[in-house]
């Protein structure tokens, strides 16, 4: 006797946790009901972004570093269950192995010893910014979202993100491979919906410290920097990562964008 197949069903990937958006509004990809975020699951995901915050920054960068792999090793096991091309995840693998790389590095290309006048030393220290929003683009669905959370991650901060609103599935089903690698609970949170109604929900927010909008739309990225402007809060635009030598061709400059430098001042032989 033939059975019938248990259909998939799309949630949002909130605090470790597959939610189902509070409002209960769905829109329909390819078929599929894939839930519509609301304003009130963005301060849901950026509350449970800031929760995790303080316990990512403080693993260390060599730990961060095998997460990361980790979750290109997950995303490997899981590459023939996507729906986009073989081709964008493995360099949506490679992205993650990548940044995994970087993450040990960042001190000692970002930090330092300042050179300042005795009797002083003065010294810096890259941390990070913590809760980045990120606006991924419509289009590689999959590898431009990767292209900007992968550096965030590497930094030590926690993300929330806005998948694409096109072609929201390659998005929703990495939260899936998150959700049985080794990223802990609320370090990643992705989000589908309608751009306009959530990315001013996530740029006004006061919890969010900084936006990656890879976006691509000029008339979305002005309305970012108005509300970002008014809490101060850091802004990269950066143009969508169609190949994987595009995401990684300016790694440190996605990665300044990101960390903030702590510099000190101490008396020496005085």
């Amino acid at each position: 006797m033939s059975r019938l197949a248990v259909p998939k069903t799309y949630k949002l990937f909130v605090g470790g946790a597959f939610v189902r958006s509070e409002s209960g509004r769905y829109d329909t990809h390819d078929g599929r009901n894939v839930p519509r975020a609301s304003r009130k699951d963005v301060r849901d995901a950026v509350a449970a972004a800031r929760s995790a915050a303080g316990p990512w920054a403080a693993r260390t960068a060599y730990n961060r570093g095998q997460i990361l792999y980790r979750a290109g090793e997950a995303l490997e096991s899981r590459a023939a269950d996507f729906a986009v091309e073989r081709g964008e995840v493995e360099d949506a693998i490679d992205v993650l192995v990548h940044y995994a790389g970087w993450t040990d590095k960042i001190a000692a290309v970002l930090g330092g010893v300042n050179p300042v006048a005795a009797p002083f030393l003065s010294f810096s220290l890259p941390e990070p910014t913590g809760v980045v929003g990120v606006v991924a683009p419509d289009d590689p669905e999959l590898l431009g979202l990767v292209a900007e959370l992968a550096p965030a991650l590497a930094a030590g901060n926690t993300v929330v993100a806005l998948l694409s609103e096109a072609a929201p599935l390659g998005g929703l089903d990495l939260g899936e491979v998150l959700g049985v690698s080794d990223v802990p609970g609320g370090v990643v949170n992705l989000l589908s919906g309608r751009r306009d109604e959530l990315t001013a929900a996530l740029a006004g927010h006061p919890g969010v410290n900084a936006i990656v909008d890879a976006s691509g739309q000029p008339s979305l990225a002005a309305g970012i920097d108005e509300l970002a402007a008014e809490s101060v809060t850091r802004v990269r635009h950066s143009a969508p990562s169609a190949l994987y030598a595009a995401a990684v061709a300016d790694a440190l400059s996605r990665l300044e964008a990101v960390t903030e430098l702590k510099t000190a001042w101490h008396p020496v032989g005085a």
